[in-house]
């Protein structure tokens, strides 16, 4: 998630692509997946929002292409 932020910032990534939509929602699963270990509420909530947001923006992209 950190190297999707940076590369928007950079502007080496468009943000609303599908990579760093990948990354963002690949980071938050990670998260997501680290804290059945040490489980912590709010970061959950936090990670599975990004998630979703990053999922939304997918399936976006995806149905602008099949149109």
């Amino acid at each position: 998630m950190l190297l999707a932020y940076a590369g928007a910032q950079l502007r080496r990534l468009d943000p609303l692509k599908a990579p760093s939509l990948l990354m963002n929602l690949g980071g938050a699963c990670l998260v997501m997946l680290s804290l059945t270990h040490n489980f912590n509420l709010a970061a959950f909530i936090m990670e599975a929002a990004w998630a979703t947001v990053a999922a939304y923006g997918l399936i976006r992209l995806l149905s602008r292409r099949r149109r």
